[in-house]
């Protein structure tokens, strides 16, 4: 499950709920979450208070009683559904003998075990040092077991016992190889521009078929598990849609309730991606209760992105678990799927081709011998889908760049 234990590591969840947000459904997804991390869920324990405790979060009493379960269970990693500061992790660590984590180690753990690309290292490793930086105080004995469980691995872990003038100046070459990165992915997509390739971004929730999704249109051959977070590096492949265009499909990294401000910053140039395409396909899990909600997670992070006036086509994937299911390929603006069948996969195609601006338009022309120039660029910026060679010059059925149209219209084919 991971190097350096044997067994799973026994975990208990605890929350408060003191009205900022849906406890009970958060906890769930934090149970989700340590599952994917690889713990073993004891037990679960949520207190409802008007304020936190500044000290501890939840109250003394109730701590306690953590810390009797604690001993009683063999309960061996406590982890807060909440963002706790290092005074926190002391002080609860103290009280109750057992090591503490929150939710936002949780998640950068998950991350650091799926990364897989160099990109992905350097934005796990900086969201991790940017967010223990602070927190070095609080961690000492579990900081000290590199790799000793859930919250202390990834790349970055080795050196978080160094002093913290040394991690300032780690940071600070992480950040400056993620900025060449940065570069480079801007280049890529500036090129791509230039070309004239448009570019569709899958986003939404994690666990929601996104890789699924994209295997099932482009045979990507992406992992795709029934975990959160099964992918974390984007993929981009090519995608042949009905009117002949071929648009690049992306990718992006899976979202959750409140996602960690850290990884939202370290993963900026990854969810770019989805901020400057040109078209989103927000999917979610329709056989899901917590459905609207998913949607909702997505449409906030990208308007904090920029992306707010995206198209944005809502896909609505896994009808297949649907209890009585009627195949009702389009709903309004929204499109039923089944990634894992291939139901609605065509409507889905033909549903992007209609919300993406046309760039270029299909026509059948007869271009004179003498205009070779002209059919060179028609086909450099479009696509020919055949051609027929005659008496008076070549005729094509041709995908045409609007940049030439003026140009040849006079040799289009009533």
């Amino acid at each position: 499950m991971y190097e350096n234990k044997q067994d799973p590591q026994r975990a208990l969840l605890v929350s408060v709920d003191a009205g900022e947000f849906d406890a009970e459904t958060s906890l769930a997804e934090l149970e989700e979450l340590a599952d994917t991390a690889g713990a073993e869920v004891v037990a679960k324990v949520c207190q409802r208070r008007p304020e936190y405790d500044t000290a501890t979060l939840i109250g003394s009493g109730r701590l306690d009683e953590i810390r009797q379960f604690a001993g009683e269970n063999e309960v061996d990693l406590l982890i807060f559904d909440h963002e706790l500061t290092a005074s926190q992790i002391r002080n609860i660590s103290d009280a109750t003998g057992v090591d503490v984590i929150d939710r936002t180690m949780l998640i950068l753990d998950i991350f650091a075990q799926r990364a897989r690309t160099s990109e992905g290292r350097v934005q796990v490793e900086l969201a991790q040092l940017r967010y223990r930086l602070p927190r070095l105080g609080g961690q000492g004995h579990a900081l000290s077991r590199l790799g000793g469980g859930i919250g202390t691995r990834g790349p970055g872990e080795s050196k978080l016992e160094s002093d913290r003038r040394h991690i300032r100046r780690r940071i600070q070459a992480l950040e400056e190889q993620l900025a060449e990165l940065e570069r480079r992915r801007g280049r890529q997509r500036a090129r791509r521009r230039k070309d004239g390739v448009p570019t569709v971004a899958i986003v939404g929730y994690t666990n929601v078929g996104k890789s699924t999704l994209l295997n099932a249109l482009t045979d990507a051959g992406v992992l795709a598990e029934d975990k959160l977070f099964a992918t974390l590096d984007p993929t981009a492949r090519a995608l042949t849609l009905p009117d002949g265009r071929t648009v690049m499909l992306v990718d992006t990294v899976g979202l959750v309730r409140r996602l960690p401000h850290h990884l939202v910053e370290a993963f900026h140039s990854t969810l770019e991606e989805a901020a400057e395409a040109d078209l989103l396909l927000n999917v979610c899990d329709v056989s899901s209760d917590e459905v609207r909600e998913q949607i909702e997670v997505t449409e906030r992070l990208m308007a904090e992105l920029g992306a707010e006036a995206t198209p944005v086509v809502t896909v609505l994937n896994k009808c297949d678990r649907l209890a009585g299911f009627e195949p009702i390929a389009a709903l309004g603006g929204n499109v039923l799927v089944s990634a894992k069948t291939g139901f609605g996969l065509d409507a889905l195609l033909q549903k992007v081709a209609e919300r993406l601006e046309a760039t270029q338009v299909r026509m059948r022309l007869a271009i004179p011998y003498d205009q070779g120039g002209l059919l060179a660029e028609i086909r450099a910026g479009g696509r020919i889908f055949s051609e027929q060679y005659t008496g008076e010059g070549t005729e094509i059925d041709a995908l045409v760049d609007k940049k030439i149209l003026s140009r040849v219209q006079v040799y289009q084919v009533p």
